[in-house]
C-alpha cells in the first residue's frame, strides 16, 4: 500500500500498488477531490501539480506531455491524474489554471 496526499484538502489515502488514481473517486466517497472527466487524457479536467514524490506516479509518457504544454501546463510537475499509476507515496493538489489562460488583457 502507498499513501497519497491531496492538499489542501489534507487527505490522505492508502491504495494498492499499481493503483489508478481514479480510484480517488470511490476512496473519497463525493468529497472534495481530483475532477475527472474523459479518463483517457483528452479532457483536462484531472491536471494535478506534484508536489513531492513525482516517480511515485510513474513515467510521463510523449502524448501526456505533449496535451499538458498545449494546455499550459509546463514543466515535469503536471501529470494528468487519469494517466497516473501509483507506485509509492506521493502529495498532489488539484492543478491552478495556467496563468496566461487567467489574465485578460485590455487593447
Amino acid at each position: 500500500m502507498f499513501k497519497l496526499t491531496l492538499v489542501p484538502q489534507d487527505v490522505e489515502v492508502l491504495l494498492p500498488a499499481n493503483s489508478s488514481l481514479t480510484e480517488l473517486e470511490f476512496e473519497l466517497h463525493g468529497q472534495d477531490g481530483i475532477p475527472f472527466g474523459c479518463r483517457s487524457g483528452a479532457c483536462g479536467a484531472c491536471v494535478i501539480e506534484v508536489l513531492n514524490g513525482p516517480a511515485a506516479l510513474g513515467e510521463k509518457h510523449g502524448r501526456e506531455a505533449e496535451f499538458l504544454d498545449h494546455l499550459g501546463y509546463k514543466g515535469e510537475r503536471f501529470r494528468l491524474a487519469c494517466q497516473c499509476r501509483l507506485i509509492g507515496d506521493v502529495t498532489i493538489s488539484t492543478a491552478a489554471r495556467p496563468l496566461a489562460e487567467s489574465i485578460e488583457v485590455d487593447e
